[in-house]
């Protein structure tokens, strides 16, 4: 352990460097987004159905090992240290872009998916690693900042992705894999372990049974905001996965419009999320600031629901920037409710829910959808995910708002 992590500009220090590690592996990630779809078209013959198909069942094939494996690596990183999880964590999520880049067929795509579902725990640690070197009170704007650097990072990757696959369909992978290696590397050379020995979980092979680390979800300083969490990730589903259908169909935007929006919506985010968090949280506190969010995101969430024409829905768009200045103070509450050993085992078992919402949701809300837009059905309809997710919203504020009340000391 380098002893510069616990001094004030030393922690400073550990934060941004794991910044850059978070940037560069979700913009590996998300380079390929534009591109898999394609890719598994081609290896399919060109059946657009198909590809349809197997683009879900590829998902579901990251998100499930996830689901399973998220509170055992998170674990990992209480017992060994959190660099060790990240570092190996990049480096085979890089693997999956190299079998990507190298598929003869569908096989190895999913093969690929799979194997970096099972060990795709690198943000999870790094989110435990800022725990680890962040004063409780700080911890709202600092998990901010990770989350700024993951925004960033997925508004730029498919941009790149796009732009590289005008070389060739295989071309983002490999750049994408090279991304991944240098966030390996700077892990391996430039990152300090932040978890000193004094401080790591005792040995406990238990805790590596699958799904083991999500008993601690269970505590009562904890489920309230952990189901929030999953309320609103719900919401995100609903609304996100949705919202290239949804303003194609009721405004009849054209892919140039849906950019556009990307590139005023992005960078707004972005600035929230390092800044607007932070600051939320020191003007407010973490559970004024998760409310006030929550309640700012189901007021947009409403106006983009019942938004009859384009302007309107650019509006209802402002209080949901705005309020994404909940999901850092809810990351804050949670870490101050378990002890220095266990932040590892809470980002994982985060993960974990994240990644369940990832696996199960979209298949039900792409169904949700598109009843509501079958023929005979006004235009109006289609903003019935909208409201679901305004709904989801409204469970999560609850949730927060009990929660929040509770003592931020651990449970032993």
């Amino acid at each position: 352990m380098l002893r510069s992590t616990e001094r004030a500009g030393g922690r400073t220090a550990a934060v941004a460097l794991v910044i850059v590690v978070v940037f560069l592996d979700s913009l590996a990630q998300s380079i390929s987004f534009p591109v898999l779809p394609r890719l598994a078209q081609r290896l399919l013959g060109g059946d657009m159905a198909q590809a349809a198909r197997w683009t879900g069942y590829l998902e579901v094939a990251w998100a499930a090992p996830q689901f399973v494996a998220a509170g055992i690596l998170g674990r990992l990183s209480d017992r060994f240290g959190r660099r060790p999880v990240i570092v190996v964590s990049m480096l085979f999520v890089g693997v999956e872009l190299v079998m990507n880049a190298l598929a003869p067929n569908i096989g190895w795509l999913m093969a690929g998916r799979v194997l970096c579902g099972v060990t795709c725990g690198g943000q999870a640690a790094a989110m435990a690693y800022v725990a680890d070197v962040t004063a409780p009170e700080d911890r709202a704007r600092r998990f901010g900042w990770v989350s700024a650097a993951i925004w960033s990072a997925v508004t730029i990757g498919p941009a790149l992705g796009g732009l590289s696959a005008g070389l060739s369909l295989r071309a983002p992978f490999w750049l994408a894999a090279a991304m991944s290696g240098a966030a390996a590397l700077w892990g391996l050379l430039a990152l300090p372990e932040s978890l000193p020995a004094d401080r790591r979980a005792a040995p406990d092979w238990r805790g590596l049974v699958p799904l083991s680390g999500l008993g601690l979800l269970g505590r009562g300083g904890v489920a309230p905001l952990a189901a929030a969490l999953f309320f609103t990730w719900l919401a995100f589903q609903a609304k996100d996965n949705m919202l290239v259908l949804y303003t194609a169909h009721r405004y009849g935007w054209s892919a140039l419009d849906f950019g556009l929006f990307c590139a005023v919506l992005g960078p707004a985010s972005i600035a929230v999320q390092a800044v607007g968090a932070g600051w939320a949280a020191r003007r407010f506190g973490e559970r004024v600031a998760a409310l006030g969010g929550l309640a700012l995101q189901v007021a947009g969430l409403v106006a983009m629901g019942l938004a009859a024409v384009s302007p309107w829905f650019w509006a209802a768009n402002l209080p949901i920037v705005l309020g994404g200045v909940a999901g850092p103070a809810i990351q804050a509450l949670l870490s101050a409710r378990v002890g220095e050993d266990e932040q590892g085992r809470l980002q994982g078992a985060v993960a974990a829910i994240a990644s369940l919402t990832s696996a199960t949701a979209p298949i039900a809300l792409t169904q949700l959808f598109a009843w509501s837009i079958a023929a005979g059905r006004a235009p109006a309809w289609s903003g019935l995910t909208m409201f679901l997710a305004a709904g989801f919203t409204v469970v999560a504020l609850g949730l927060a708002g009990a929660g929040g009340r509770r003592s931020a000391r651990p449970t032993p």
